[in-house]
């Protein structure tokens, strides 16, 4: 199978869940989803359509979040492909439901998401601290951007 036989199985099987489908090289994919769509549309790549779950990630930009979520169709084809499912959240409260229950290999990625930027992840199984000290102060997320953070942090050896 090459990559355009896999962006119309892609096309097929999420239909009007696609808001927008980029072919970025010939071994990239992004599908951009509105956020009610996402735990659907991963669904559908990694148990419908047998694409592994590679990681996933996120970004503040300038309007909005972004959440990632990369599949890689490797037997499939020879060079393999990597989709992005892609999400854009709201700037001023990130929040989208949790795909764990479909693709389970996103959890500690979606908690590592809302420790570091801030991101709500709806009915995430086990949302705890991965790799901030508990004391770490709630709030600020080390990876956003913007107003900065003007308490001062111990270096505890």
């Amino acid at each position: 199978m090459d990559r355009e036989q896999i962006v119309q199985q892609v096309r097929d099987a999420l239909g009007d869940k696609i808001k927008r489908l980029h072919v970025a090289n010939p071994r990239r994919v992004y599908v951009t989803v509105e956020p009610g769509d996402v735990v659907e549309a991963t669904r559908i790549l990694h148990k419908d359509l047998g694409a592994r779950f590679n990681i996933a990630s996120g970004m503040q930009t300038q309007t909005d979040f972004e959440v990632l979520y990369h599949f890689a169709f490797e037997e499939e084809a020879p060079n393999g492909v990597l989709v992005t499912v892609r999400v854009h959240l709201d700037h001023e409260n990130p929040s989208v439901d949790s795909v764990v229950g479909s693709v389970p290999a996103a959890r500690w990625i979606e908690q590592e998401m809302n420790e570091l930027l801030g991101i709500e992840f709806r009915n995430h199984p086990e949302m705890k601290r991965l790799l901030l000290s508990e004391d770490w102060p709630k709030g600020v997320y080390p990876l956003r951007h913007g107003k900065p953070w003007e308490g001062k942090v111990e270096k505890k050896l």
